[in-house]
Protein backbone atom coordinates (compact mmCIF):
# COMPACT_ATOMS: atom_id res chain seq x y z
CA UNK A 1 0.00 0.00 0.00
CA UNK A 2 1.19 3.59 -1.01
CA UNK A 3 0.29 6.94 0.46
CA UNK A 4 0.86 10.11 -0.72
CA UNK A 5 0.99 12.51 2.65
CA UNK A 6 0.38 16.30 2.29
CA UNK A 7 0.11 18.72 4.44
CA UNK A 8 -0.29 22.23 5.43
CA UNK A 9 -1.56 23.78 1.66
CA UNK A 10 -2.42 27.11 3.42
CA UNK A 11 -4.87 27.70 0.52
CA UNK A 12 -7.60 30.84 0.75
CA UNK A 13 -11.03 31.41 -1.19
CA UNK A 14 -10.40 34.33 -2.51
CA UNK A 15 -6.62 33.57 -4.24
CA UNK A 16 -5.04 35.81 -1.23
CA UNK A 17 -1.17 34.95 -1.21
CA UNK A 18 0.36 33.07 2.41
CA UNK A 19 1.99 35.56 4.97
CA UNK A 20 5.56 34.61 3.38
CA UNK A 21 4.46 35.81 0.22
CA UNK A 22 3.44 32.51 -1.75
CA UNK A 23 0.61 31.96 -3.90
CA UNK A 24 -0.83 28.57 -1.94
CA UNK A 25 -2.96 27.44 -5.00
CA UNK A 26 0.29 28.35 -7.35
CA UNK A 27 2.37 25.75 -4.84
CA UNK A 28 -0.12 23.27 -5.10
CA UNK A 29 -0.49 22.93 -8.50
CA UNK A 30 2.85 23.07 -8.93
CA UNK A 31 3.01 20.32 -6.50
CA UNK A 32 0.89 17.83 -8.42
CA UNK A 33 2.07 18.35 -11.98
CA UNK A 34 6.08 17.58 -10.05
CA UNK A 35 4.02 14.55 -8.99
CA UNK A 36 2.56 13.73 -12.20
CA UNK A 37 4.70 10.40 -12.88
CA UNK A 38 3.14 8.66 -9.86
CA UNK A 39 0.59 6.85 -10.91
CA UNK A 40 0.47 3.71 -8.06
CA UNK A 41 -0.99 5.77 -5.23
CA UNK A 42 -3.68 4.11 -2.86
CA UNK A 43 -4.18 6.61 -1.02
CA UNK A 44 -3.81 10.36 -0.51
CA UNK A 45 -3.82 12.06 2.94
CA UNK A 46 -3.99 15.88 4.29
CA UNK A 47 -3.04 16.73 7.63
CA UNK A 48 -4.73 19.70 7.94
CA UNK A 49 -4.54 23.55 7.08
CA UNK A 50 -6.25 22.88 4.23
CA UNK A 51 -7.08 26.36 4.42
CA UNK A 52 -5.15 29.54 5.59
CA UNK A 53 -8.69 31.44 5.67
CA UNK A 54 -11.60 29.23 6.80
CA UNK A 55 -13.42 29.86 3.79
CA UNK A 56 -15.59 27.25 2.08
CA UNK A 57 -13.96 28.44 -1.32
CA UNK A 58 -10.81 27.23 -0.01
CA UNK A 59 -11.75 23.98 1.02
CA UNK A 60 -13.59 23.78 -2.51
CA UNK A 61 -10.02 24.17 -4.05
CA UNK A 62 -8.54 21.48 -2.06
CA UNK A 63 -11.09 19.14 -2.87
CA UNK A 64 -11.32 19.83 -6.51
CA UNK A 65 -7.48 19.54 -7.26
CA UNK A 66 -6.12 16.84 -4.55
CA UNK A 67 -9.61 15.12 -5.32
CA UNK A 68 -8.81 15.18 -8.75
CA UNK A 69 -5.71 14.02 -8.47
CA UNK A 70 -6.35 11.02 -6.46
CA UNK A 71 -9.48 9.73 -7.74
CA UNK A 72 -7.32 9.84 -11.23
CA UNK A 73 -5.31 6.92 -9.54
CA UNK A 74 -8.29 5.06 -7.82
CA UNK A 75 -7.20 6.60 -4.35
CA UNK A 76 -9.74 8.06 -1.75
CA UNK A 77 -8.38 11.32 -0.42
CA UNK A 78 -8.49 12.21 3.04
CA UNK A 79 -8.43 15.48 4.80
CA UNK A 80 -7.82 16.68 8.33
CA UNK A 81 -8.35 20.12 10.20
CA UNK A 82 -5.41 22.14 11.57
CA UNK A 83 -5.08 25.00 13.78
CA UNK A 84 -5.72 27.44 10.82
CA UNK A 85 -8.62 26.12 9.59
CA UNK A 86 -12.37 26.20 10.15
CA UNK A 87 -14.43 23.35 11.82
CA UNK A 88 -17.82 24.44 9.94
CA UNK A 89 -16.59 25.02 6.34
CA UNK A 90 -14.56 21.82 6.33
CA UNK A 91 -17.60 20.19 7.33
CA UNK A 92 -19.90 22.16 4.58
CA UNK A 93 -16.78 21.20 1.84
CA UNK A 94 -15.15 18.07 2.87
CA UNK A 95 -17.88 16.47 5.89
CA UNK A 96 -15.98 13.76 7.56
CA UNK A 97 -12.79 14.67 5.77
CA UNK A 98 -12.82 10.70 4.14
CA UNK A 99 -13.81 11.53 0.22
CA UNK A 100 -14.34 8.47 -1.90
CA UNK A 101 -13.48 8.20 -4.92
CA UNK A 102 -16.60 10.25 -6.48
CA UNK A 103 -15.45 12.77 -3.69
CA UNK A 104 -18.36 11.84 -1.51
CA UNK A 105 -18.33 11.34 1.94
CA UNK A 106 -16.96 7.45 2.73
CA UNK A 107 -16.57 7.68 6.90
CA UNK A 108 -17.69 4.32 8.00
CA UNK A 109 -17.65 6.16 11.87
CA UNK A 110 -16.97 9.58 13.41
CA UNK A 111 -17.29 12.00 15.61
CA UNK A 112 -20.25 14.73 14.68
CA UNK A 113 -19.98 17.54 17.25
CA UNK A 114 -17.79 20.02 17.46
CA UNK A 115 -14.58 17.82 16.47
CA UNK A 116 -13.83 16.08 13.10
CA UNK A 117 -12.93 12.65 13.61
CA UNK A 118 -13.68 10.11 11.61
CA UNK A 119 -12.50 6.37 10.14
CA UNK A 120 -12.36 4.86 7.25
CA UNK A 121 -10.77 1.39 5.92
CA UNK A 122 -8.14 1.35 2.39
CA UNK A 123 -7.14 -2.50 1.57
CA UNK A 124 -7.56 -3.73 5.15
CA UNK A 125 -5.99 -0.63 6.86
CA UNK A 126 -7.69 1.47 9.04
CA UNK A 127 -7.21 5.05 8.67
CA UNK A 128 -8.29 7.03 12.21
CA UNK A 129 -8.29 10.64 11.60
CA UNK A 130 -8.12 13.02 14.48
CA UNK A 131 -9.18 16.97 15.27
CA UNK A 132 -6.65 18.41 17.06
CA UNK A 133 -7.49 22.13 16.49
CA UNK A 134 -8.09 24.70 19.08
CA UNK A 135 -9.68 27.39 17.67
CA UNK A 136 -7.70 31.02 17.85
CA UNK A 137 -4.84 28.66 19.50
CA UNK A 138 -1.66 27.84 17.45
CA UNK A 139 -1.20 24.49 19.61
CA UNK A 140 -3.26 21.14 19.15
CA UNK A 141 -5.47 19.03 21.43
CA UNK A 142 -6.86 15.46 21.53
CA UNK A 143 -10.28 15.93 23.47
CA UNK A 144 -11.17 13.21 25.75
CA UNK A 145 -14.46 12.47 23.94
CA UNK A 146 -11.87 11.85 21.04
CA UNK A 147 -9.77 9.65 23.02
CA UNK A 148 -12.84 7.61 24.35
CA UNK A 149 -14.36 7.12 20.71
CA UNK A 150 -10.71 5.87 19.28
CA UNK A 151 -10.55 3.84 22.56
CA UNK A 152 -13.33 1.97 21.27
CA UNK A 153 -12.65 1.46 18.01
CA UNK A 154 -9.80 0.28 18.74
CA UNK A 155 -10.28 -2.49 20.93
CA UNK A 156 -10.89 -4.89 17.90
CA UNK A 157 -7.70 -4.78 15.24
CA UNK A 158 -7.84 -3.68 12.03
CA UNK A 159 -6.95 -6.38 9.55
CA UNK A 160 -4.14 -5.26 8.23
CA UNK A 161 -3.31 -2.45 11.27
CA UNK A 162 -4.22 0.99 12.04
CA UNK A 163 -2.74 4.51 11.01
CA UNK A 164 -3.67 8.37 12.89
CA UNK A 165 -3.78 11.07 11.24
CA UNK A 166 -3.89 14.97 12.57
CA UNK A 167 -2.47 17.80 12.22
CA UNK A 168 -0.15 18.67 15.57
CA UNK A 169 2.56 16.20 16.05
CA UNK A 170 3.10 14.49 19.49
CA UNK A 171 6.92 15.00 19.01
CA UNK A 172 8.86 17.79 20.28
CA UNK A 173 10.65 20.43 17.34
CA UNK A 174 14.10 20.10 17.24
CA UNK A 175 14.50 23.39 18.27
CA UNK A 176 15.34 25.36 21.48
CA UNK A 177 12.67 27.74 21.31
CA UNK A 178 9.78 25.33 20.48
CA UNK A 179 10.86 22.93 23.03
CA UNK A 180 7.56 21.25 23.86
CA UNK A 181 5.53 19.53 21.42
CA UNK A 182 2.28 21.23 20.16
CA UNK A 183 0.37 18.51 20.80
CA UNK A 184 -1.19 19.09 24.59
CA UNK A 185 -0.55 16.07 26.34
CA UNK A 186 0.76 13.64 24.12
CA UNK A 187 0.77 11.32 27.02
CA UNK A 188 -2.86 10.67 27.26
CA UNK A 189 -2.57 9.64 23.31
CA UNK A 190 -0.04 7.36 24.23
CA UNK A 191 -1.98 5.66 26.53
CA UNK A 192 -4.97 5.52 24.33
CA UNK A 193 -2.98 3.32 21.94
CA UNK A 194 -0.57 1.29 23.75
CA UNK A 195 -1.40 -2.28 23.08
CA UNK A 196 -3.24 -1.75 20.15
CA UNK A 197 -2.84 -2.03 16.44
CA UNK A 198 -1.70 1.18 15.57
CA UNK A 199 1.76 1.28 14.25
CA UNK A 200 2.05 4.53 12.12
CA UNK A 201 0.59 8.45 13.36
CA UNK A 202 0.95 11.09 9.89
CA UNK A 203 1.10 14.75 11.49
CA UNK A 204 2.01 18.00 9.43
CA UNK A 205 2.32 21.36 11.17
CA UNK A 206 6.19 22.20 11.78
CA UNK A 207 6.77 22.84 7.68
CA UNK A 208 9.51 20.00 7.85
CA UNK A 209 9.86 16.03 7.57
CA UNK A 210 10.56 14.88 11.65
CA UNK A 211 10.86 11.43 12.47
CA UNK A 212 9.84 10.18 16.02
CA UNK A 213 7.72 7.61 18.05
CA UNK A 214 5.11 7.36 20.18
CA UNK A 215 5.09 4.15 22.36
CA UNK A 216 5.14 1.10 19.60
CA UNK A 217 4.02 3.56 16.73
CA UNK A 218 6.07 5.47 14.12
CA UNK A 219 5.33 9.52 14.19
CA UNK A 220 5.85 10.75 10.76
CA UNK A 221 5.94 15.09 10.14
CA UNK A 222 5.41 15.68 6.65
CA UNK A 223 6.82 18.97 4.96
CA UNK A 224 4.46 21.00 3.90
CA UNK A 225 3.37 22.52 0.68
CA UNK A 226 2.92 26.01 0.75
CA UNK A 227 6.34 26.40 1.79
CA UNK A 228 9.56 24.62 3.95
CA UNK A 229 10.84 25.58 7.41
CA UNK A 230 14.86 25.53 7.46
CA UNK A 231 16.48 24.75 10.56
CA UNK A 232 20.24 25.59 9.24
CA UNK A 233 18.85 29.27 10.84
CA UNK A 234 20.59 27.85 14.16
CA UNK A 235 17.95 27.86 17.45
CA UNK A 236 17.35 31.26 18.15
CA UNK A 237 15.63 31.97 14.55
CA UNK A 238 12.80 30.57 12.42
CA UNK A 239 13.20 30.74 8.41
CA UNK A 240 11.21 29.66 5.70
CA UNK A 241 12.21 29.06 2.18
CA UNK A 242 10.45 28.49 -1.06
CA UNK A 243 9.62 24.97 -2.09
CA UNK A 244 7.15 22.48 -2.04
CA UNK A 245 7.27 18.73 -0.65
CA UNK A 246 5.36 15.62 0.15
CA UNK A 247 5.49 12.41 1.36
CA UNK A 248 5.41 8.80 -0.37
CA UNK A 249 4.83 6.08 2.11
CA UNK A 250 5.39 2.52 1.62
CA UNK A 251 2.80 0.66 3.84
CA UNK A 252 3.50 -3.21 2.75
CA UNK A 253 4.46 -3.37 6.25
CA UNK A 254 2.96 -1.45 9.01
CA UNK A 255 5.57 -2.54 11.29
CA UNK A 256 8.72 -1.31 9.12
CA UNK A 257 7.01 1.66 7.12
CA UNK A 258 9.17 3.89 4.87
CA UNK A 259 8.59 7.19 4.34
CA UNK A 260 10.21 9.01 1.36
CA UNK A 261 10.40 12.81 0.79
CA UNK A 262 9.51 13.99 -3.01
CA UNK A 263 10.40 17.91 -3.85
CA UNK A 264 9.29 19.51 -6.16
CA UNK A 265 12.56 21.34 -8.06
CA UNK A 266 14.69 21.66 -11.09
CA UNK A 267 15.49 18.47 -13.01
CA UNK A 268 19.06 18.15 -13.64
CA UNK A 269 19.22 14.54 -14.99
CA UNK A 270 16.60 11.82 -15.34
CA UNK A 271 17.14 8.03 -16.75
CA UNK A 272 14.67 5.48 -16.94
CA UNK A 273 13.28 2.08 -18.77
CA UNK A 274 15.81 -0.43 -19.81
CA UNK A 275 18.95 2.36 -19.00
CA UNK A 276 17.91 2.45 -15.25
CA UNK A 277 17.21 -1.12 -15.01
CA UNK A 278 21.28 -2.03 -16.58
CA UNK A 279 22.10 0.84 -14.12
CA UNK A 280 20.36 -0.78 -10.98
CA UNK A 281 21.94 -4.30 -11.89
CA UNK A 282 25.45 -2.84 -11.17
CA UNK A 283 23.95 -2.17 -7.73
CA UNK A 284 22.51 -5.58 -6.69
CA UNK A 285 23.91 -7.33 -3.49
CA UNK A 286 24.66 -10.76 -6.40
CA UNK A 287 26.76 -8.25 -8.63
Amino acid sequence: MRVLHLSDTHLTGDGSRHRTGVDAAEALTGLLAHLEPLRRIDLVVVTGDVADDGSAGAYRLARDLIGAFASERGAPAVFTTGNADDRDAFTEVLGSGHLDLDLRDAAVDAVHSPERAAASAVDGVRLITLDTLVPGKVHGRISAAQLSWLRGLLAAPAPRGTVLAFHHPPIRFPNAVQEPPTLADPGDLADAIAGTDVRVILCGHYHLQLAGRLGDAAVWTGPAVVNRRDLSCGDEAVRYVRGSAATLIDLADLDAPVFHTLQAGETLAEIGGDELREALRHTSPED
